[in-house]
């Protein structure tokens, strides 16, 4: 399936049914009189959040999007049929802008969450609706109006409570398949993953968490430079971040500041979002080598926080990662500690 986060579509809403012209022309009713009904209402669009749904691939072939028309007033005052409204299910965490105004219409994270966009037109009055004691006989009626038209941009930003950041080659594709069974596409090359990948990752409690692997973060992706401009906006709705650092790379370091430096230049507020780093790749070295315990007492220094150590291919030390992800996103004591003598909580000073 491939992953489209952005669209640009053209919502029109159903017009109104014209009002009817006629008369009533029954045996023994000799003063018959006007008896047009009104047209019906044009049907709105309206969007709906679907958590089955992960990408606006759907609008990149279906650009219009158009509500039903009302339909004509029938005779003996009968108003016409409604048009029914179009309902276009969207991805939870699709944001809806006006494409010319830029104004947000709506954002829309909760499943089964509505949205009208475009209003149907109102139906037309019939020749009954303009009986008066002075036109007894009225041949005229309305048309019904048209219904709304507005070109939306839409901006989906992935709803995961974790993601998981880094250079690319840290590792993030292995990792979330590791821990769920997500199958991403991993090589030994930069930019694999040209897309985020999302996983569902089981508690203790048999309760699921989606992981998001999100790509193409490199120095200078604030400003477009990579994939990393495309894919920043999908941090933001994360509620902790998992930086993975690449043990084995020339600057493991620099690597951690980059990534640190891209999150405060592109939303200075993420940058302080609750962060768990982690060496990633300790199964390339050997367990005693002491460059392990130097990089991360540098590490700890740099972020100000416990480095842990793992190995999304050969899941060494991922348990008690684990068990870390799920302390900061269920537990609200700050000073408590965990059976490793691990923070439970995050808070931005110890980040």
């Amino acid at each position: 399936m491939q992953f489209i986060d952005q669209a640009e579509i053209q919502v029109i809403a159903g017009n109104g049914g014209d009002g009817m012209v006629s008369f009533r022309r029954e045996k023994y009713v000799p003063t018959g009189g006007p008896s047009g009904g009104n047209g019906g209402w044009g049907g709105d669009v309206i969007l709906q959040a679907n958590e089955n749904l992960q990408t606006l691939l759907d609008f990149r072939y279906q650009r219009i999007i158009k509500g039903e028309d009302g339909t004509k007033g029938g005779i003996k005052d009968c108003t016409g049929p409604s048009g029914n409204d179009r309902i276009v299910e969207v991805p939870c965490g699709t944001m809806i802008f006006d494409a010319e105004t830029g104004e947000l219409i709506g954002d829309l994270t909760e499943h089964g969450e509505l949205l009208p966009v475009a209003k149907g037109g109102k139906g037309g009055l019939g020749n009954a609706a303009f009986l008066t004691n002075s036109n007894r006989a009225p041949e005229r009626s309305q048309p019904g109006q048209e219904g709304t038209s507005r070109q939306l941009r839409l901006e989906l930003k992935l709803l995961a409570e974790v993601g998981i950041i880094g250079l690319p080659n840290a590792g993030k594709s292995t990792l979330i398949s590791a821990l769920s069974s997500a199958r991403p596409k991993v090589a030994d090359y930069p930019f694999t993953t040209l897309v985020p990948n999302l996983g569902v990752v089981r508690k203790p409690s048999g309760d699921g968490t989606v992981f998001a692997d999100i790509p193409g973060l490199v120095e200078g992706a604030h400003m477009g430079i990579g994939l990393g401009h495309d894919f920043l906006r999908h941090v933001e709705r994360t509620r902790v971040l998992l930086h993975l650092v690449d043990i084995t790379s020339e600057d493991p370091i620099g690597a951690y500041t980059t990534i640190q430096h891209e999150l405060t230049a592109y939303r200075p507020e993420l940058a302080e979002r609750p962060q768990i780093v982690a060496f990633n790749k300790l199964d390339a070295l050997d367990p005693e080598d002491p460059m392990i315990a130097e990089l991360t007492e540098q590490l700890e220094a740099a972020s100000q926080s416990q480095v842990f150590l793992i190995s999304g291919v050969s899941r060494l030390g991922l348990d008690i990662l684990m068990r870390k992800v799920w302390s900061v996103l269920d537990f609200d004591n700050e000073n408590a500690l965990d059976d490793y003598g691990i923070p439970l909580r995050l808070s931005n000073s110890t980040k």
